[in-house]
């Protein structure tokens, strides 16, 4: 029995959390496990009626499940950062998921905008550190509000925090058993204090490994590359910050938002899953929004929970759908409502 805790949060979140469980519902039927489930409402709309974000009893509770499905959260009557910090980000840390595993996987050429790229041209994987550098939130003004005004936001990095990132993508890079190659996307020539600390790491850990290829590209050439051969790249460690950046442009190459899956992941702990386009606010209660970046986040929840099977089941049925029944991948464009892609995958497990 798995306990799975659902977080629907806000805008277009629980209308795909929604077609999520559907598919979920289907597998659970067809590869014979059982679940529970319980909702919680951590969301904007909750914010702005009773000032509560998520608190440490709440993450006390939240530690008693087996995986996190979050929706999105984000509202734009709420000012930004409020939702992101008290949320988001408190349960990333307080639940110590220090890796953020982002697939970018390309299931139908015909959605790619780079000319000539195929399926097996666009498959790789970014591990981006989940729990340090500029998110930490550290930093101070000085003479704020006056002409000298001075923001300082401290980017801090732990060799602790650093080495575990890194040898789970090693891991990682040798588990998934493709190009074997691992590539550290970084800034060493520029922010010579932490990243000489990350290639150090990088470079110690990696004699642990033989058998594993490594490399490294700048930050800003790793973004070229994605664009023009992004068949160099099989696994990619980075910081928060550089893996924030580079998998919103993963998400473009691999179709869209849409399709576009990610987990924060605590190898010894709690896991949480979603999709990473936000909460699209302008879609709300339309029934236009693409549910499949969440029926994929689905997948690697079950993944995460030993479920292999199912959760290969899940990315087929996708990959069936993206291919022979959708116009686009684009909100409003797909030719189906996001209830009735829901239904196209269940139909397709």
């Amino acid at each position: 029995m798995y306990r799975i805790a659902v977080i629907p949060g806000d805008g277009t979140g629980p209308e795909v959390i929604r077609e999520g469980l559907k598919v979920l519902k289907a597998a659970a039927g067809k590869f014979a496990f059982n679940y529970e489930t319980k909702e919680f409402d951590f969301s904007g709309r909750r914010y702005l009626k009773t000032g509560k974000l998520v608190e440490d009893k709440d993450i006390e509770e939240l530690k008693k499940y087996d995986a996190i499905y979050l929706g999105a959260v984000g509202d734009p009557e709420v000012k930004p950062g409020i939702i992101e910090t008290g949320v988001l980000l408190k349960l990333r840390f307080s639940l110590d998921q220090y890796i953020n595993l982002r697939p970018v996987k390309l299931y139908n050429a015909q959605f790619c905008p780079l000319k000539d790229k195929r399926p097996e041209d666009v498959d790789f994987v970014v591990v981006r550190e989940n729990s340090e550098g500029l998110y930490k939130g550290i930093g101070e003004f000085q003479n704020k509000g006056t002409k000298d005004e001075v923001a300082i936001q401290i980017s801090y990095n732990t060799r602790r925090g650093i080495e575990r990132c890194i040898r789970y993508a090693f891991e990682y890079t040798r588990k998934r058993n493709k190009k074997k190659k691992l590539t550290l996307c970084g800034k060493t020539n520029v922010l010579t204090f932490a990243w000489d600390l990350w290639q150090r790491t990088f470079d110690e850990v990696a004699e642990e490994y033989p058998d594993i290829t490594t490399d490294y590209a700048h930050v800003d050439a790793t973004t070229m590359w994605f664009v023009k051969n992004p068949e160099w790249f099989d696994v990619i460690v980075t910081d928060n910050m550089f893996g924030d950046i580079i998998t919103d442009l993963g998400a473009m190459i691999q179709g869209g938002m849409g399709v576009a899956a990610g987990g924060n992941i605590n190898p010894e702990g709690v896991s949480m899953f979603e999709p990473i386009g936000g909460s699209a606010p302008k879609y709300t209660g339309k029934n236009v929004i693409n549910p499949l970046a969440a029926i994929c986040a689905l997948g690697m929840l079950l993944e995460n929970l030993g479920e292999v099977k199912a959760a290969n089941a899940v990315e087929d049925a996708v990959i069936k759908v993206v291919q022979t029944k959708l116009k686009s991948l684009a909100a409003g464009k797909m030719g189906h409502s996001t209830t009735e892609v829901g239904d196209l995958v269940v139909e397709n497990l």
